[in-house]
């Protein structure tokens, strides 16, 4: 026995190997004894045929080749062995017959010649691969030399790792394969053959480019940053150059605006470059401080030099001054005028929004006005050019009024000057407006009108006799106003003929005006007379009094 066991093929591989010589194991015997103990020998013409049937009977191949086609199993599954009884081979005999014809059986067709172990095995039942060497406890069996195969090559997998990263061509400067091999298994994977062969890489100047622009762009980068780092610490800020391109706009600036807000003003108008230069160009000049709020119109862009200088003048202004004492018709007109709008435009917009103007609650809800609005157009500079509404020049005064009086107290002070409520505090200091001519002698006049709207006062009975008052309800200014025709008009604005103060306001009271109303003399006063007619207002504090200062008046007048 050898390591193998005994092989079952006629003829041995080694001489040294026990079986050598030996003509098979049970398929033939030697020296013309017969194999299948004694029994008659076949017909010749047998040998070349195998026997069809069943598993349990003689033969199994096809007729004419006299081997079993699966006589070996090409992917070492194992079959079942072959079993003797009485020296009688089942399930897989064929080659000669079972009797001894004295020599070799004759080869059938089909049979491997480099197989010494016979050929022509029939394939036992279950695929059992047979056991050449009786070595039950090896798996799969072991062969003989001529019947072992090549291993089988190891599966093949998806993933490839790709090249190392070291080894690539960009990283150790080769330019490609340039072996002159191929790489069966890159190939076999990528299902390419030779026509598919990759073509040989080689050296561009595209990396280099790629290198070259990002660098260009990290140099370019670090410029313009360190370029705009330089401007913004140490360069001068961008500037217009002139006095601007002909091109107007209106620019208005808000009330306390300081250069920076100033500044963007007119960045945004297109009137200058920077805000910076601006400012700089502001604190440059002497007067730059002195820019006030309002309207202006510029040319759009001027160097920051020349719109300092334009904002300083008088020539730049688009501003509306309302003076003290006018009446809001005279400042409707005027709004007409600088909004270059019809005529009529701003006092239809008072009349139907004066609600929605900004009006405090203390203003609201009084009957018997000839206009809402009045005494809330305060007398000062608004911004009122070509191209804005009626409403936002109203709202502008509305609101500049409005602050004014609460900072003057008027609300608080009422009731100190015995009045019922701020607006009777506007109507008095529309009443010494209009008809005060100084300081001293809006304080006297306050007086009067105090003094007059006393219960007390039997001197004209609670009767205010101001002509002032006929004149607002006449829109006129007449200076001689005949007796018969003020004493016959029952306006409720007429003072002659209605005791008390007016239903509002006359007109636009100023500060100084304001202020003497609410710090009135207490001398006594109870009449006045423009003793000119024009410019000199003489008081008196008893009747006698005023009918000598009513005769100097008409002597004045030549009357």
């Amino acid at each position: 026995m050898t390591e193998y066991g005994r092989g079952q093929g006629s003829e041995p591989w080694h001489p040294a190997d026990p079986l050598y010589g030996d003509q098979g194991w049970g398929q033939q015997a030697g020296h013309g004894r017969p194999a299948h103990g004694g029994q008659g020998q076949y017909d010749p013409q047998q040998s070349q045929q195998s026997y069809g049937g069943d598993w349990g009977t003689d033969g199994g191949g096809q007729p004419g080749y006299g081997q079993d086609p699966y006589a070996q199993d090409p992917y070492g599954q194992q079959q079942y062995g072959q079993q003797q009884y009485g020296g009688q081979q089942y399930g897989g005999q064929q080659g000669q017959g079972g009797w001894d014809t004295g020599q070799q059986g004759q080869m059938p067709y089909g049979t491997d010649p480099a197989d010494p172990y016979g050929t022509g095995q029939h394939a036992t039942y279950g695929g059992e691969e047979p056991d050449y060497y009786q070595t039950p406890g090896a798996y799969p069996p072991p062969e003989p030399p001529g019947r072992r195969r090549a291993p089988e090559p190891e599966p093949e997998t998806e993933w490839d790792a790709g090249p190392d990263q070291g080894e690539h061509a960009f990283f150790n400067g080769d330019d490609g394969d340039d072996d002159g091999f191929e790489d069966d298994s890159r190939a076999g994977r990528r299902g390419k053959g030779k026509g598919g062969k990759k073509p040989k890489k080689r050296r561009s100047g595209c990396a280099c480019l790629v290198l070259t622009v990002i660098f260009a762009a990290g140099v370019g980068g670090v410029g313009y940053f360190g370029y705009q780092f330089y401007q913004d610490r140490f360069g001068s800020a961008p500037d217009y150059a002139g006095g601007g391109n002909g091109e107007t706009v209106t620019v208005v600036i808000p009330k306390g605006a300081g250069g920076y807000v100033i500044g963007q003003k007119l960045k945004q108008a297109g009137v200058v470059q920077s805000v910076d230069a601006f400012v700089a160009a502001q604190q440059e000049n002497k007067s730059g401080t002195s820019i006030q709020d309002g309207a202006y119109v510029l040319q759009k862009e001027m160097s920051a030099a020349s719109a300092v200088d334009l904002l300083l003048s008088p020539k730049s202004r688009a501003n509306l001054i309302v003076r003290e004492g006018w009446r809001n018709s005279l400042v409707y007109a005027e709004i007409d005028k600088k909004l270059n709008v019809a005529k009529g435009t701003t006092a239809k917009v008072a009349k139907e929004d004066y609600k929605e103007l900004g009006l405090p609650g203390w203003a609201e809800g009084h009957a018997k006005l000839k206009d809402p609005l009045e005494g809330f157009l305060y007398p000062s500079s608004y911004a009122a050019a070509k191209g804005m509404k009626p409403a936002d020049v109203l709202k502008q005064m509305v609101e500049r009024s409005t602050e004014n009086y609460k900072n003057l107290g008027i609300e608080s002070k009422a009731k100190a000057l015995h009045l019922d409520d701020p607006w009777q505090v506007l109507t008095v200091a529309s009443l010494v407006q209009a008809e005060g001519k100084t300081h001293d002698d809006f304080r006297k006049m306050a007086e009067v009108v105090y003094n007059r709207l006393k219960t007390s006062n039997t001197e004209t009975n609670q009767l205010l006799q101001f002509d002032s008052t006929f004149n607002y309800l006449k829109r006129q200014s007449k200076i001689n106003i005949g007796e018969s025709e003020i004493n016959s008009n029952k306006d409720p604005y007429n003072t002659y003929t209605r005791k008390g103060l007016p239903p509002g306001p006359i007109g636009n009271p100023g500060d100084e005006a304001l202020r003497a109303t609410l710090a009135p003399t207490k001398d006594g006063w109870m009449y006045f007379v423009a003793t000119d007619g024009m410019h000199k207002t003489e008081f008196a504090k008893t009747n006698a009094e005023f009918e000598r200062l009513k005769a100097k008046f008409n002597d004045s007048q030549g009357n």
